[in-house]
């Protein structure tokens, strides 16, 4: 017993020094990115889940900034990929080249792709066709691509932070379904508040814009998705999570909300996203255990991307907001 009670004071004393600093990373990107705290913090828990976010916005919201942001103030190697309509798959991986040596010998070398990042932008993921998006598929589930039949590793950490435009937009193409359940998050990016934007105009228009300081390196990173890890969830937090997953797939719901709005629902990795983000919120917060509210708070941005409304439920008005807040509401 004594092992255990000194095991759980180590848990938590690493949980409040990570915390600090993760309040102290969170606190420099709200300095450079006005008005987007909400925005921020689901970005961050989806690093420290381990996975990957699609910000979602019209232009001009500081996706882009918010990006760069948090690499510089988590030390972490970044590199930004602009898709557009002619990007192709090596543009993004990467290819192999024929090089001929002095002697007159030829072989192939293969020259990386932007992808051999710890952080990729993938800016605008949505103005390239679908076949350029799929490319992405095997780096963000295996972290590491297949070139020539042959497997290359990608650096730790890797998380890709990609950037939608919405789908009314001319020239967008949507993300195929595979690749958006891969995403841990899609997050909604919407306009700052009055005090915020008035904020922003004093602070980017004058004669020097503040950088951001680095808080954090990526081996902080990875020891707090370990710690992450590690946090316990109660048991009436895991059968809210299950319960909220499964009573948005159809087939499981009877004759409830799902089977009237929705043609599919959410897999398995919904569940996994949920476990992970609501450990990585409360380490956020300085909190050493999550709630059913957490649960709630996040199902938007965990789920909204795993679902897909009906005909009909389009038709009428319905939203997939709507609909997530009506299974919330079953919640206990």
């Amino acid at each position: 017993m004594t092992n255990l009670k000194e095991t759980d004071k180590d848990l938590l004393s690493e949980l409040d020094r990570l915390g600090d600093l993760l309040a102290r990373a969170k606190a420099e990107i709200s300095n450079v990115v006005f008005g987007q705290d909400l925005v921020i913090q689901n970005a961050l828990c989806a690093l420290l889940g381990g996975g990957h976010a699609l910000l979602v916005g019209v232009p001009g919201l500081a996706k882009t900034r918010l990006v760069e942001t948090i690499a510089r103030v988590l030390g972490l190697d970044e590199k930004r990929i602009q898709f557009t309509p002619d990007l192709m798959p090596a543009d993004i991986l990467g290819s192999e080249v024929l090089e001929t040596s002095a002697d007159g010998s030829r072989a192939f070398r293969f020259i990386r792709g932007p992808v051999f990042t710890q952080l990729l932008m993938a800016d605008e993921i949505n103005r390239a066709s679908p076949r350029t998006q799929s490319a992405l598929l095997q780096a963000m589930q295996e972290k590491q691509v297949t070139i020539a039949g042959m497997r290359q590793t990608l650096p730790e950490p890797f998380h890709v932070l990609a950037t939608q435009n919405p789908l009314e937009q001319e020239g967008t193409y949507p993300l195929p379904e595979a690749q958006l359940d891969r995403f841990f998050m899609e997050i909604d990016v919407g306009y700052p508040d009055l005090a915020a934007e008035r904020r922003m105009l004093f602070a980017t228009t004058g004669g020097k814009d503040d950088l951001p300081q680095q808080v954090l390196g990526p081996e902080d990173l990875m020891q707090a998705q370990a710690l992450v890890r590690r946090m316990p969830v109660g048991d009436h937090v895991v059968n809210a999570i299950l319960k909220l997953v499964r009573s948005a797939r159809p087939e499981l719901s009877g004759a409830g909300t799902a089977s009237q709005h929705l043609s599919w629902g959410p897999g398995p990795r919904a569940s996994q996203a949920f476990m992970l983000a609501i450990r990585a919120k409360c380490l956020l917060e300085g909190r050493h255990a999550p709630s059913v509210e957490d649960v709630a708070t996040l199902a938007h941005p965990v789920l909204k991307h795993r679902m897909a409304l009906t005909f009909a439920a389009r038709a009428d008005g319905v939203t997939t907001r709507e609909v997530i807040a009506r299974l919330c509401e079953n919640l206990d």
